[in-house]
């Protein structure tokens, strides 16, 4: 896994890579489908996915919150993109309260590479009792354990056993 991070006072750019044993099909169904990604984000349960620019996917973090992500770019099977609101949960994600979370699929041999780039953090208001969850900080840890479930459960259909870096859910499997 390759990982980057924005460095100064900024610290606007988390981006995150990994190599899946698993097609651009396969992985863009992992990220984009209700009961997949209920399984490697969530608490298991399918995710309300209404897949479209505009639309909105739910993500249910458990204990932290449910969020209702506002869909950007839908480009199957290369690039997915939607807005996060981390820091207000339950409340739909706009551009003022908001992370850009982007996904780029590139075929990578037998495999695909797969790149995760969220930004936004600089020009956003955290309130201070969601900056534990919410920070660039902690969505640096964070992805870095969501690529690790989102390789192993394309690749083997479960993220049990897996402990995916800093994230505090990775490794759940419903």
């Amino acid at each position: 896994m390759t990982e980057t991070s924005a460095t100064g006072p900024e610290r606007d750019r988390i981006e995150k890579e990994i190599v899946i044993d698993a097609s651009p099909e396969r992985v863009w169904t992992v990220l984009t489908e209700p009961v997949h990604v209920g399984k490697w984000f969530g608490q298991g349960d399918p995710a309300p996915v209404d897949l479209r620019p505009g639309g909105t996917m739910l993500l249910d973090h458990g204990e932290y919150g449910r969020f209702p992500t506002t869909i950007v770019t839908v480009e199957p099977p290369r690039r997915f993109a939607y807005r996060w609101a981390s820091a207000y949960p339950d409340e739909p994600a706009t551009e003022k309260n908001s992370t850009l979370v982007e996904f780029t699929l590139a075929p990578a041999g037998d495999g695909t590479l797969l790149r995760v780039v969220e930004t936004g953090f600089a020009g956003l208001s955290i309130p201070a009792e969601r900056l534990e969850t919410a920070s660039y900080e902690s969505h640096d840890g964070g992805w870095a354990g969501q690529v690790v479930n989102i390789k192993n459960y394309a690749e083997t259909g479960s993220t049990e056993g897996v402990t995916g870096g800093e994230c505090p859910d990775a490794g759940t499997d419903g």
